[in-house]
């Protein structure tokens, strides 16, 4: 089991959760090759759109990979990106990073450039880090009961 940062916008990433799938690097199959069935994902979203709108900077969904592999989807006329099925914790409430930062692998060695941790479609966690994300957003009990 490995654990995963997706980061999208906010609208993707509620799309996402909606529809009950992952989908990253604008749909390329390299950015969603790597999550494998019972892998858990969760989606920091810098931005409420992808270049503009609301400043959100928080993790907003959350949720475990149901695909046995990624599968390609009719999205819109010659656009057909590659998903994974993913079972999202639907109580999961937002979660600021901001007061996650001191704590997370990911960002305490970095505080002062944390942002730059944040950049690019996907990185590895480490799994106290999605623990600590998973109770931020309220759903640290059921996290841990499908572990």
């Amino acid at each position: 089991m490995t654990f995963w940062l997706g980061v999208a916008s906010a609208e993707h990433a509620r799309a996402g959760r909606d529809g009950g799938f992952a989908q990253l690097g604008h749909g390329k199959h390299i950015a969603v090759k790597s999550l494998k069935k019972g892998d858990w994902i969760v989606y920091y979203c810098p931005r409420e759109g992808i270049s503009d709108g609301a400043v959100v900077q928080a993790f907003l969904t959350i949720g475990q990979v149901t695909s046995d592999a990624p599968y390609r989807a009719a999205q819109a006329m010659d656009f057909n990106p590659f998903r994974v099925d993913v079972d999202y914790l639907e109580a999961a409430k937002p979660a600021p990073i901001r007061p996650l930062l001191d704590q997370l692998r990911l960002t305490r060695d970095h505080i002062p450039n944390w942002g730059i941790a944040m950049r690019g479609t996907k990185r590895q966690l480490a799994e106290d880090d999605m623990r600590l994300i998973a109770e931020a957003m309220g759903v640290r009990m059921a996290f841990e009961d499908r572990l």
